[in-house]
């Protein structure tokens, strides 16, 4: 009987042991991480920087290519390994994800917020784990600035009086002006920090103008198929529409799907002015084209800059509370010179 217990105490030693000894010499906590393919950390990696990354989702094409710069920036070759969860645009998936980030640990937690309110707790438990967070895109509303290390971003306000001022400016070079301009605008997620400041900028520049008149504010979510379902029922309910200002290109893109069925004009000297926002590629070709007659960029090459927040921080630096990605407004005039330097001709 007592050879029996001691059998079972040396297995016991000998199966704790086993697990104990890789924990020491490589360190157990980056050996538990799992990225969002499945690669797993080895021992090798043990000195990689882990990166845990929630994203709002797969929404518009704006916002794979921000997508984009963060895989393509947080690699093993470059020093990293990226956990990455998409949220499909439901905060609830968001907190999930950071509460899983921080329960394993990682080393930097990067997320652009769905809404702006709502993420004390969680941030909370983020900054008792000491694991810095960075806010990218969008941003939060919390009662304590501490709970996030800073927020690199597009300055939509800045955005919004941009598109105003293209406005101004498309509207001072035609002919036959108007007494009254009939605005219709298609907003993107409602409480987003783009919605929000996108419409706060255009307003201010809007509210110098005694004979704009904005008809409506109508919420598309930021998706094209949004985008032609509100734009059909705008036109059902509004004799005339001078003006879309559409907070996507996305929501553009459905607009002018609408206006199209219809056989509306769009541009030239008497067709509905659009001014869009995002720049992507297959806008700009329509900026090029004329449909749209102003895009404002809003640059979704953000992995960089969070990059140089990290190595800012990995160093001992200290970091700005903000940092803002630089803009500018494509117009027929600039964007054939930007398209053929993108396509490297």
């Amino acid at each position: 009987m007592k050879d029996w217990t001691g059998n079972r105490i040396r297995c016991f030693l000998t199966v704790l042991v086993f697990f104990l000894i890789p924990c020491l010499l490589f360190g157990c906590r980056k050996a538990s991480f799992e990225s969002s393919e499945g690669d797993a950390i080895t021992p090798m990696d043990k000195n990689l920087i882990v990166v845990g990354v929630s994203q709002v989702g797969s929404e518009s094409v704006w916002r794979t290519a921000n997508t984009a710069s963060i895989q393509k920036v947080f690699t093993k070759e470059n020093g990293y390994f990226l956990i990455f969860k998409n949220a499909r645009q439901k905060q609830e998936n968001q907190i999930k994800a950071i509460r899983s980030f921080i329960s394993q640990r990682v080393d930097y937690i990067v997320f652009s917020p769905i809404t702006e309110t709502g993420w004390d707790t969680v941030l909370q438990e983020a900054k008792e784990a000491n694991i810095p967070v960075i806010l990218i895109d969008r941003k939060v509303k919390v009662q304590d600035d501490s709970l996030y290390v800073t927020w690199i971003g597009s300055d939509f306000i800045h955005e919004g009086r941009m598109a105003g001022e293209a406005l101004e400016e498309c509207l001072s070079q035609r002919k036959n002006t108007k007494d009254t301009v009939h605005i219709a605008i298609l907003q993107g997620t409602k409480g987003a920090t783009s919605t929000l400041g996108r419409t706060q900028g255009f307003a201010s520049v809007a509210e110098t103008h005694k004979n704009w008149n904005i008809l409506e504010a109508s919420d598309a979510q930021f998706t094209t198929a949004k985008g032609e379902e509100e734009m059909e029922r705008l036109l059902k309910r509004y004799k005339t529409i001078d003006v879309l200002i559409s907070q996507n290109d996305d929501m553009t893109f459905g607009a002018i799907e609408a206006l199209q069925k219809e056989k509306i004009p769009i541009g030239g000297e008497d067709g509905i002015i659009i001014i869009s926002f995002d720049a992507v590629k297959n806008a700009l070709k329509l900026v090029e084209e004329g449909l749209i007659a102003a895009d404002v960029e809003c640059n979704p090459n953000q992995g960089e800059y969070v990059e140089k927040v990290i190595k800012k921080m990995e160093s001992g630096e200290a970091v700005a509370k903000l940092y803002f990605v630089p803009e500018r407004v494509f117009t027929r005039e600039n964007v054939s010179a930007h398209l053929l330097k993108e396509s490297g001709e």
